[in-house]
């Protein structure tokens, strides 16, 4: 599935009608044919036993309230209500047994669907979230799944019952009385046609009140993710003014679908229900001249009863159906972006393990983020990497340095060039081959809401206890760690708000250690800490470098200036390339850096 420049998938056919949407769930439906295959049985024998009883009211009417009444016929009633009972006691039955299978289907169903999305939207290459809020995504896989819960678990059930119903219901008014039941079909068929038409106008609104409602949960993700920001700045009324906004707008959007639901509901029952009693007004006229008997008419009274019914519950689902069918879009939507960034159909494996680490190169490497394609993020970037070297990567901001990073990870791929990890081009690499073999220290740490055991195991799944503590001390994390309340256990709070910064820097530390692997990237891995932590963290560093390559991003030029090379980069060129003291007899953009830190520094002390 192709996706236009925002990110957003093309239209596609399944927008033309809600049945069509539903289509696009078949493959999670499938896997559950047999339990499909009980719940019709019971639907059926359900829609038959409600279908019986109206026949046993005419035998009831006739036999014992009838002009031939009479002793013999109090058998007939007793076994009439018998019948009744009995049959009763099987819709009981049979409507259980379709209630608990189709509940469960729905259940079940919802699950795989919210695994399936989220499974796929985990995927994704960072250009995905560049053009979709994590709000939205998060409301898809909460409401709209819920919805379409409500759809297999209930609606689909309901609009089978009701069609067998209807159609059942229908027949039987055929065999009661032909002539009544043609004036009602033609009634009934000038009816269809202006709740059909409404009800398109029902499903657009759905549609629209969706949206609206992810709006405001993207909304409100946005900014309960930056709440020291926004107090800081003091702007909590203001940000609570603008979610109230967007929650009276998807209000309104809601109110403007009840009301045409309201209207659509009002209008079926009026238009089915009039076309209903003036039938049976006729049917009563019948029975007065004699053409009809006291039986039929009951009978036909209660068939009419159930087609009404049956009729108005299906409006009513088709409501449902309506706004479903909206979210089954957003879903579907979701399912069908494709990331740019595939695995190759045959990739290829990285040569064995060297001892002193990987070796990389960049080939002309050119590369514009989608969101900017007319400015070259990096720029015709050449660049070898021998086994074990140090290259530290400094320049000003927006000089193309954490594009680097994001292109060795291949987040992204270049429009241009090639990138080569020991000698293979990485788009011939499985991406789990790749990523596995890159350890990165990002300069925003990212905690998870869990213990410090398993936040720095997140480096490495299967690592023991062991080698956790082993990292942690390498990255000087360990006595912060066991000073907390339960050592390794300690829960570190959402996005480790309970860690300082070079707490949660050196977490993050410990998990690229824990890794090993043979290139090592650092984002400003130093940038949070303090002297003392830099210092702890630093040594911890230069010993984990050992038999691994390293790029190191630093602003502060102190943390890289024992790197075997310096490349200096701007505006995503590389303009100089060597160590600190050639390029600060150079006289050029590290020279000026140089001397802008280092007098500050000097001025400090």
């Amino acid at each position: 599935m192709s996706t236009t420049n925002n990110g957003q998938p093309e239209a596609r056919e399944l927008k033309k009608g809600s049945l069509a949407a539903f289509k696009g769930l078949m493959p999670f439906l499938k896997p559950y044919r047999n339990r499909f295959l009980i719940a019709g049985i019971a639907l059926i024998v359900a829609a038959g036993s409600t279908l019986a009883i109206p026949y046993a009211f005419k035998q009831m009417i006739d036999l014992g309230f009838g002009a031939n009444a009479g002793v013999r016929s109090a058998t007939h009633v007793n076994q009439v209500f018998l019948a009744l009972f009995a049959v009763a006691t099987v819709l009981a039955l049979a409507t259980a047994a379709r209630f608990y299978s189709v509940s469960w289907l729905g259940e079940r169903v919802t699950a795989d669907i919210r695994n399936a999305v989220y499974s796929h939207v985990v995927q994704q290459s960072p250009e995905f979230f560049e053009t979709t809020k994590t709000g939205e995504v998060l409301s898809r896989l909460t409401t709209d799944t819920t919805l379409i819960q409500s759809v297999v678990g209930t609606s689909i059930s309901m609009a089978l019952r009701n069609v067998l119903l209807f159609l059942g219901g229908l027949v039987m008014l055929f065999v009661t009385s032909p002539k009544l039941t043609g004036i009602i079909i033609g009634l009934l068929v000038l009816t269809v046609l202006p709740i059909v038409i409404f009800g398109r106008r029902v499903r657009k609104l759905s549609r629209d009140s969706q949206d609206r409602v992810a709006d405001a949960s993207a909304m409100a993700g946005e900014i309960l993710n930056a709440m020291p920001t926004v107090q800081a700045f003091t702007h909590e009324k203001l940000e609570a003014q603008r979610f109230g906004g967007s929650v009276e707008g998807a209000f309104s959007t809601a109110m403007r679908r009840i009301q045409a639901r309201a209207f659509l509901t009002m209008l079926a029952i009026v238009l089915v229900f009039g076309t209903i009693v003036f039938v049976l007004w006729l049917g009563a006229h019948a029975v007065l001249e004699g053409s009809m008997t006291g039986g039929d008419l009951g009978q036909f009274i209660l068939y009419a009863s159930i087609v009404a019914g049956a009729i108005g519950a299906l409006s009513e689902v088709m409501g449902e159906a309506q706004r479903a069918a909206g979210a089954t879009e957003r879903l579907l939507e979701l399912l069908a972006v494709r990331s740019d960034i595939q695995d190759p159909a045959q990739p290829q494996a990285l040569p064995p393990r060297a001892a002193n680490g990987a070796a990389l190169s960049l080939a002309d490497v050119s590369f514009s983020y989608p969101s900017r394609p007319d400015t070259l993020a990096l720029d015709h970037v050449t660049l070898d990497v021998k086994p074990g070297e140090t290259i530290a990567v400094v320049g000003p901001s927006g000089a193309g340095k954490t594009t680097l990073f994001q292109m060795l990870l291949r987040f992204y791929d270049p429009q241009s060039g090639a990138i080569r990890l020991d000698g293979t081009d990485i788009r011939l690499l499985d991406l789990h081959t790749l990523r596995g073999a890159v350890g990165i220290v990002p300069q925003d740490t990212v905690i998870f809401s869990a213990d410090a055991m398993e936040n720095i195991r997140y480096g490495r799944a299967d690592a023991t206890d062991q080698e956790v503590i082993q990292a942690a001390r390498l990255a000087a994390a360990h006595e912060f760690i066991e000073r907390l309340p339960n050592g390794y256990k300690s829960f570190l709070g959402e996005r480790g708000v309970r860690l300082s910064g070079g707490q949660r820097q050196r977490i993050a530390i410990a998990r690229a250690l824990l890794k090993n692997p043979p290139l090592l990237l650092l984002d400003e891995a130093t940038s949070a800490l303090d002297a003392e932590s830099e210092r702890l963290v630093q040594g911890a560093l230069e010993a984990a470098m050992v038999g691994r390559t390293t790029i190191i991003i630093a602003h502060r030029l102190a943390t890289v200036q024992r790197a075997d090379r310096i490349i200096v980069m701007e505006d995503g060129r590389i303009v100089e390339t060597g160590n600190h003291q050639s390029l600060v007899a150079l006289g050029g953009i590290y020279a000026n850096l140089a001397a802008l830190q280092f007098h500050n520094v000097h001025v400090t002390h």
